[in-house]
């Protein structure tokens, strides 16, 4: 009887997670960091895979996410004390996006649920993680949503609705930019297809972001040799200031 029961709750199951995949393309994976690099646009493009027809009903909506790398950050509260600005509490927030980009096919309420959001973890808010605050500190909240609005405002963080295109509810494309200052590591691209707010399949890659020629090459010294990269930039410094103040006097003598 258990068995049979079994069988029929599977049979029952919707079965159009299983048949809509995405098939994903990019228009670069790797994106290289040079001493002349001024940003990128990431062209994410796919279709989607389907054993059936399309399912009568809501209609297919598509969530795009680029997440940099993540790493814990250190957020201060300043207060006016005796006629000066000091640092007064500070929090630790555990893990903050390098930067965060998501784009959807339509308003963002519309295409997640708040029950599919904090699951999966898509809007800005969720994919900042939890928030190590004394007790004694009031307002913890207020804390992480300061660095999401300073990121924000550095264009570092953004959520653009409406700007995945879906063409009959199989194609899709949008663009992602990435401003200049990036930092180094794997960013991780997640695609999700919706319906009335519910999650139906997903799909995850990965774009390799690296600094390259002499840019990998000044990034490891300083990391690896900090003497080294220390005498070198001293030595620059004394040099740079030698030829312009030769130069000068150069000028001046004719």
């Amino acid at each position: 009887m258990i068995r049979l029961i079994i069988a029929l709750f599977l049979l029952c199951k919707p079965v159009h997670a299983a048949q809509e995949q995405v098939v994903l393309g990019l228009s670069q994976d790797r994106v290289s960091i040079t001493a002349d690099f001024d940003g990128s646009e990431i062209l994410i493009f796919g279709a989607v895979k389907r054993e059936a027809p399309i399912p009568d009903g809501p209609p297919l909506e598509v969530i795009v996410s680029v997440v940099g790398p993540s790493e814990p950050v250190t957020v201060r509260r300043k207060e006016r004390r005796f006629g000066i600005w000091v640092n007064t509490d500070s929090i630790l927030v555990d893990l903050a996006p390098s930067f965060y980009a998501v784009a959807t096919s339509a308003p963002f309420s519309q295409v997640l649920t708040n029950t599919e959001d904090l699951r999966h973890r898509v809007s800005i808010g969720r994919a900042i993680r939890s928030v190590g605050a004394d007790m004694n500190v009031e307002g913890a909240q207020n804390f992480a949503e300061a660095v999401i609005r300073i990121r924000e405002n550095e264009g570092l963080y953004s959520i653009r609705e409406n700007t995945v295109a879906v063409d009959e509810q199989t194609l899709f494309r949008t663009s992602i930019d990435m401003p200049a200052d990036l930092t180094e590591g794997d960013y991780l691209a997640r695609i999700f297809l919706t319906r009335a707010g519910q999650v139906v399949s997903q799909f995850e890659t990965t774009i390799d972001v690296r600094k390259v020629g002499l840019e990998r090459f000044l990034y490891n010294m300083s990391r690896q040799q900090p003497v080294w990269y220390g005498l070198m930039s001293l030595v620059i410094a004394i040099s740079a200031g030698w030829g312009a103040s030769t130069a000068f006097r150069l000028l001046r003598e004719k």
